[in-house]
């Protein structure tokens, strides 16, 4: 039985891919039943699915990785076929390091974010909440866990901003104490206003809206981050709406401005000058250069939130060799435990042997003793008994072999019972 980390993510998957093999939470605890106790597929012991919009990984001891490769496939309705060029699988020593290098970070994304860590802990939950949790992927978890938290607490991992979207929430807190107190207006529905979107979307800020050309985006976007359906608006209600919001991020592929100077000063008027963010994401811009000399309003451009990015990644790069000479030590000492534990089996069998050995000797000298022996020589018989058993099995295999492998057991021999043999 061996442990696999066996998945793919954005590296390896473009999303059209990513999307096909996503689970829905809703069914996740009935995936997990079927992978480890179905009929689909054998030699699953224990499992835990981690599925997120980046990566979709099953965690597993198993016999061979192949066959839950086939089923995760399969569970989608997907020929192995389709599948197989972008999954990866890393069998026990790289798999440990595999979970514990993604809930510290460094497989993600966005270098160093902590969304991942809690969705690692979500996963760990529902497979002990689906009985698929054995004592092997548990401890392991849990030793995930503690690596996450050491590599945030004792690098810097995680204090620079890395990204876009995480350097506009950056800025954004710099004008206003809490995110979770305003209200963000988002233009456009592409990539970059999605990224923004979830990490604004996880400081709950007070409201979210999103205006786009096309509704039906805007509103899908709106249902993944649990926006209000009230949240959609019409790119011609952006003028009249605007003053309304705290920050308005903005990026899409219009050639013209899409917020003017004039659109911002009545927005202002209507605030009654309370100030207001605006993100500038698009290439051409959607928001007039002018409006940044206007007071109360903080305008940051892609080449504003690039300064911060470029400043984080600098750091984080140094935090990187930090956080991976921690996982190493930590790497090794899971596996030393993994090495302990397939040793259980021998030590009780050892033991068991020993006990036998114990009792049948104690039979003897209570029988001994019950006749009258003295005491004396019925405790020379008891220890000369228990050493010729204790020394008749290491004796009997010396005599049994020859050469080099006579050279190495004796040496074996030495080491366990601390021999000074004098060679």
């Amino acid at each position: 039985m061996t442990l696999f980390a066996l998945g793919l993510n954005h590296r390896t998957a473009p999303l059209a891919v990513r999307e096909k093999l996503a689970f829905d939470p809703a069914h996740l605890g009935n995936a997990l039943l079927d992978l480890v106790r179905g009929q689909r597929v054998q030699g699953v012991h224990e499992a835990a699915i981690l599925s997120t919009c980046n990566r979709t990984e099953l965690y597993l001891t198993a016999d061979h990785v192949e066959p839950a490769a086939q089923w995760l496939a399969q569970y989608h309705a997907l020929t192995p076929q389709k599948v197989q060029p972008y999954l990866y699988h890393h069998p026990q020593q790289a798999a440990i390091k595999h979970m514990f290098r993604v809930a510290s970070g460094l497989d993600s994304m966005v270098l160093g974010e902590p969304q991942i860590l809690g969705q690692m802990k979500h996963a760990a939950r529902l497979a002990e909440e689906a009985g698929t949790l054995g004592t092997t992927l548990g401890k392991l978890f849990q030793n995930t866990f503690a690596v996450a938290k050491e590599v945030r607490s004792t690098t810097a991992i995680g204090a620079n901003v890395v990204s876009m979207a995480a350097a506009a929430v950056h800025l954004s807190g710099r004008i206003f104490d809490r995110i979770s107190g305003q209200k963000v207006l988002f233009i456009g529905a592409g990539e970059m206003i999605e990224l923004c979107l979830a990490h604004f979307a996880g400081h709950k800020p007070a409201h979210i809206a999103i205006a786009n050309r096309t509704p039906a985006r805007a509103e899908a976007l709106a249902n993944k981050y649990q926006a209000t359906a009230s949240s959609i608006l019409r790119l011609d209600e952006v003028p009249t709406r605007l003053g309304e919001f705290d920050i308005v991020v903005s990026c899409t592929a219009s050639p013209l401005p899409i917020i003017g100077l004039g659109m911002i000063e009545t927005a202002l008027r209507a605030r009654r000058h309370k100030p207001m963010v605006l993100v500038d994401l698009a290439v051409p811009r959607d928001i007039e250069p002018e409006v940044g000399s206007v007071d109360d309003v903080f305008l940051y451009t892609l080449d504003d939130l690039g300064q911060i990015v470029e400043s984080g990644l600098e750091s984080r790069q140094s935090a990187v060799v930090e956080a991976e000479a921690i996982i190493a030590e930590r790497v090794d000492n899971f596996v030393h435990w993994l090495d302990a534990r397939e040793a259980v089996p021998t030590i009780r069998a050892l033991r068991d042997a020993g006990e036998r050995m114990r009792r049948h000797e104690l039979e003897h000298a209570l029988k001994a003793l019950g006749r009258g022996d003295s005491p004396e020589k019925v405790l020379e018989a008891l220890s000369h008994g228990l050493a010729n058993k204790m020394l008749h099995g290491p004796t009997q295999a010396l005599n049994q072999v020859a050469g080099n492998e006579r050279v190495e057991l004796a040496q074996w021999l030495a080491r366990i019972y601390h021999l000074h043999t004098g060679h």
